[in-house]
């Protein structure tokens, strides 16, 4: 039975992103996972991604490759520019959680929104998306804005809090023509987002779960 290893820093997301994967695959896997929310709060506490933490994500990821996985998927799109870096040390296929939405919304989108609920998410989302546009020879513009309070709700699991924070701050988005919610967290707004603002809007877990899916496939 194939292996895959999860990396989480949001326990919300952590709680169920490896049910909905078991579910959504056509065949049985093994699933392990490590939440470590240092992660992804450090950065957002001294607005930087220090060397130490860099450290601690890679000592994290070499721990979930020693667990015989088969693909390892980092569920945090914080993360994701130090993933990529880390990926060459890494002996088996790493995919980041916003991979597969960077690449959908930069060849969709044109003005593009991207909505976080933590700050330090907001540039690594855009960072992608400019860099998948790049390698398809296309310019998009990028706004961003974060929602603080409704990271705050989610750092204490008021999710009925979070929702109505992000809902609200939706009824201000206008002139955009692709929403990127940036977080694995905010997946479940997509259609409620999308219906708010009329406009078509983005998630990762289900476009990672493709991939996973698809890199699943090439290994024998």
């Amino acid at each position: 039975m194939k292996s895959i290893a999860l990396l989480h820093t949001v326990q919300s997301v952590a709680d169920i992103f490896g049910k909905e994967l078991q579910e959504f695959l056509p065949e049985p896997v093994i699933i392990r996972n490590l939440w470590d929310d240092y992660l992804a709060n450090h950065p957002q506490e001294v607005g930087e991604f220090t060397i130490e933490n860099r450290s601690r994500l890679f000592l994290d990821m070499k721990s979930l490759e020693m667990t015989n996985a088969d693909v390892i998927a980092v569920t945090c799109s914080t993360l994701t520019p130090i993933v990529e870096k880390i990926r060459p040390f890494i002996s088996v296929p790493v995919i980041a959680i916003d991979d597969a939405m960077g690449r959908k919304a930069a060849k969709e989108g044109n003005k593009i929104l991207v909505l976080a609920t933590a700050g330090s998410t907001l540039d690594p989302t855009a960072d992608k998306i400019y860099g998948e546009a790049e390698k398809i020879g296309k310019k998009v513009i990028i706004d961003k804005v974060a929602v603080k309070e409704a990271y705050e709700a989610l750092r204490t699991m008021e999710m009925d809090r979070h929702d109505e924070i992000l809902k609200k701050a939706a009824k201000k988005i206008k002139g955009y023509d692709c929403i990127v919610l940036a977080q694995a967290s905010m997946a479940h707004l997509e259609k409620a987002i999308s219906e708010i603002t009329n406009c078509k809007t983005l998630t990762s877990p289900g476009l990672c779960m493709e991939e996973i899916k698809e890199t699943l496939k090439k290994i024998s």
